[in-house]
């Protein structure tokens, strides 16, 4: 069903002279990033999905990766991909420099569905899974990491940004009310979860359902707490070509920096 990439984390352990508490730390304290990139871009209108659209010169999904292969606080690498992607982008992964990749797994129907397939790919030992959007090129090192840690001391943790606009709530193209400012915010990836708690919300709820457009959204029917982590508001998901203009603007302003990736190993 997807195809995997030997030498990660757990494959560096698995001979039986290498010493016991190598294999139990390795298993006992692992985190697992979810990489959602499995969407058609139909909202970007070109011939590529999004995420393999090139960002400076490099396919969008790559500066994505790029944060989780540099943060310490995540062991491995699941991506989720459209099925006829998934070859290509596994033959030139390590290409960019991404050696915490562990499996391409082709996505479903919806966003629920396909991180369900990310999920069934992930090793039961697993502590906390960050599932990030493959479209978001500038999230850091240090927020996923943050994220992680919250998810760690309280079982749900999502990355977020504090709106700067005001926002209305609308019924029937006529302004019902003014939302408080101050008690809004975005909901930004990643989005981490303890495993057993993100295994169980999905498996309890209908993948099909296309209104469950974030990790949270599914969590929120188990009634548990979901804390957030401050995040930037350059964490932007480039969804339309005017993102990716954005996108541009973003790197020339602050430089490539943090965000440089290496096409050579």
């Amino acid at each position: 069903m997807y195809g995997k990439i030997a030498g990660g984390p757990l494959q560096k352990f698995s001979s039986n002279s290498d010493p016991c508490w190598l294999v139990v730390s390795c298993h006992l304290f692992m985190n697992v990033a979810i990489i959602a990139a499995a969407g058609s871009g139909s909202r970007m209108g070109g011939k590529r999905p999004k995420q393999f659209l090139e960002l400076a010169g490099v396919p969008i999904i790559f500066h994505a990766l790029m944060a989780f292969e540099r943060c310490d606080a995540i062991h491995q690498i699941v991506t989720v991909l459209s099925a006829g992607e998934i070859a290509d982008f596994l033959s030139i992964a390590k290409e960019h420099g991404i050696q915490k990749l562990v499996a391409g797994v082709p996505g479903g129907e919806t966003r629920a569905a396909s991180v369900l397939q990310g999920l069934r790919a992930v090793e039961s030992e697993t502590e906390v899974v960050a599932v990030h959007d493959g479209v978001r090129p500038f999230v850091t090192s240090d927020e996923i990491a943050r994220t992680v840690q919250a998810a760690k001391l309280e079982g749900a943790a999502i990355l977020v940004s504090t709106p700067v606009d005001t926002i209305k709530e609308v019924n029937d193209g006529v302004i019902a009310r003014t939302l408080d400012r101050c008690k809004i915010r975005y909901a930004l990836t990643p989005q981490c979860f303890d495993y057993k708690l993100l295994r169980r919300a999905y498996e309890q709820v209908d993948v099909s359902d296309a209104s469950f457009t974030d990790e949270a959204s599914v969590v929120e029917r188990l009634g548990v707490k979901i804390v957030t982590v401050e995040g930037s508001a350059r964490n932007i998901k480039i969804t339309r070509p005017e993102d990716l203009v954005i996108a541009e603007a973003i790197l020339k302003s602050v430089g490539s920096g943090q965000w440089a990736v290496s096409s050579e190993q």
